[in-house]
């Protein structure tokens, strides 16, 4: 989706949100509010993408953008990454996966089959832009969406184990293409 198209979706995009986050009604307007703050501000990024899946309505989505070796491109968080990662960034192969909101049932049901939706949308963003690995960041508290990326593929960061992990808020994971 273009940017403008995103800004014409943003309703939509905020009760996907809802919907997949978890929750009761009562949270779903502080997460939605979160959510579309942190949107529009990945928007901005070069080289940002924005997937969606419909059938007669918005049924997931996922969205990143290509990061750089040049510059920081996550307050905080720039010396996490192992040299491995830092190279692929450096030649443009490093994708941030900022999100990938879908239905609970996806991730619950087949989530190893490559036709699962939220592996097909991951797949997609990587492939499009040729991205070597995708990374994401994880709130380390939030251990469904931990549990789900690793059954979608995604591990833990080189050196990221229960005993050893890194300090800080988040968990990093990474996917392979």
């Amino acid at each position: 989706m273009s940017r403008r198209q995103i800004e014409d979706h943003l309703q939509e995009l905020g009760d996907l949100y809802a919907e997949t986050s978890g929750g009761g009604p009562w949270a779903w307007n502080q997460a939605r509010g979160d959510f579309l703050r942190r949107l529009a501000a990945d928007v901005r990024r070069p080289g940002f993408e924005l997937l969606v899946a419909e059938t007669t309505a918005l049924t997931g989505c996922a969205y990143g953008f290509p990061v750089r070796g040049d510059g920081p491109w996550w307050e905080g968080f720039d010396g996490y990454l192992p040299g491995r990662l830092l190279r692929l960034a450096a030649s443009g192969r490093l994708f941030v996966i900022s999100g990938i909101h879908v239905p609970s049932r996806v991730r619950r049901q087949n989530q190893d089959r490559a036709w699962n939706l939220a592996r097909r949308l991951q797949k997609r963003l990587l492939t499009d832009h040729g991205a070597a690995v995708g990374v994401t960041l994880v709130n380390r508290s939030d251990h469904r969406t931990v549990e789900a990326l690793r059954s979608w593929g995604w591990r833990y960061i080189e050196g990221d184990t229960p005993r050893t992990a890194p300090l800080g808020p988040f968990r990093v994971l990474v996917l392979e293409t």
